[in-house]
């Protein structure tokens, strides 16, 4: 994967021209000052976490607002929220242009593929509860039904393959430089069998040998997660991730009857925080254990090198940054357009960013969308 392609993935960079009208705030608290909802969220006086520079992130704020189509930026510190604050600017719903809009605490918004890294927990959720067997079962024992697509090489491609995207198939993701049709995602999803389509593709590089960003991999990761429970990914997602955190609204699309996992969630950015939340906290919200310790543990840790800094675990993102002149590890749910849960546990940190910028992925367009947690990091002073 060309350094251009994974830098696009990797931010969901895909921003709006910068030179775009201004765009206003329509922020009634004043200032990101978090208001109490019945949610679970606790939320942090004004003043009250010292480490925090509100002036800095209400400067941050002021300028999206003037310039950028960013729709939400919310930061968590301590297990608390500590600044939230919307937009108004342009957006899109399930790829299709959904006007201006006035976003608020209550709108959903696109995940895009911050959907993987939540399919993540859920598969955890499902090796727990001995749904799932192992990472290590051969990704066709969970498909007799393709048994004629096996080969000698296809034979080792296992579930944790499709999980850190190193299945070894050959894929053209979804860009605008592939068009609307011509590339694997668009082809998978007119397919009358997603999974057959996916496995079906050649074979580029053994399996587990190299990162190769594939968003075919979530549909074979989504039917697996149907086939062990009983249920479809959004329907187990709802009754065993999302009801137990107080997530009551969410939408994840189907194609062809499986839960869209590569792209198709939406969620309230005070949920995307709540996962972000949960885990830092080791798989717990507000003192119950939803996901394993175990499975957040093994699915951020470094699985596989992804491309020059970046590593990749059980479909989270691995990355670092300068924190006051020191460095800062981070993990990070990373979808296209702007979308982001990062978490950064040695400052207790959680920063969620939604935006509008679907189409344009060029690395200063990535440059913007990170600068949005770069300045919240300039916001947070150091322990001690």
């Amino acid at each position: 994967m060309r350094r251009r392609e994974f830098m696009s993935l990797l931010g969901g960079a895909a921003l709006a021209p910068l030179t775009a009208s201004p765009l206003r705030a329509d922020a009634p608290d004043g200032c990101g000052i978090p208001l109490q909802r019945d949610d679970g969220w606790p939320v942090a006086s004004v003043g009250e976490d010292k480490r925090i520079d509100r002036d800095a992130l209400c400067g941050m704020a002021d300028r999206l607002a003037a310039s950028s189509n960013v729709h939400a930026v919310l930061v968590a510190r301590g297990g608390k929220l500590v600044f939230e604050r919307y937009f108004r600017g342009a957006d899109e719903n399930n790829n299709r242009q959904a006007g201006t809009v006035s976003f608020d605490a209550d709108t959903l918004h696109d995940m895009k593929s911050v959907s993987k890294s939540v399919a993540s927990l859920a598969v955890g959720i499902a090796i727990d509860r001995g749904l799932i067997g192992s990472l290590n079962q051969p990704i066709f024992s969970f498909f007799p039904e393709l048994s004629d697509l096996r080969s000698p090489d296809k034979d080792r491609i296992q579930l944790l393959h499709a999980l850190t995207m190193s299945m070894g198939l050959k894929w053209v993701e979804a860009t605008p430089a592939t068009g609307d049709d011509n590339n694997d995602e668009a082809r998978m999803h007119r397919a009358s069998d997603p999974c057959r389509y996916v496995l079906g593709l050649p074979v580029t590089a053994p399996a587990g040998q190299e990162f190769f960003y594939n968003t075919g991999a979530l549909a074979l990761v989504s039917a697996v997660l149907r086939k062990a429970t009983g249920r479809p990914l959004d329907e187990f997602a709802r009754a065993n991730l999302f009801e137990p955190m107080g997530i009551t609204a969410s939408e994840w699309n189907r194609v062809k009857g499986d839960s869209d996992a590569g792209g198709g969630l939406r969620l309230r950015p005070r949920d995307m925080a709540k996962i972000g939340q949960l885990v830092l906290a080791g798989g717990r919200w507000n003192d119950h254990q939803i996901v394993p310790k175990a499975w957040i543990d093994a699915s951020t840790t470094p699985q596989i090198e992804a491309t020059g800094l970046f590593f990749y675990g059980y479909l989270w993102w691995l990355g670092r940054s300068l924190h006051n002149g020191r460095e800062v590890h981070w993990v990070g749910a990373l979808g296209r357009g702007g979308q982001s849960i990062r978490i950064v546990p040695e400052l207790e940190l959680v920063v969620v960013v939604t935006a509008g910028y679907y189409q344009d992925y060029s690395p200063r367009a990535f440059q913007v969308q990170y600068g949005v947690f770069r300045d919240v990091l300039r916001a947070v002073s150091s322990p001690g």
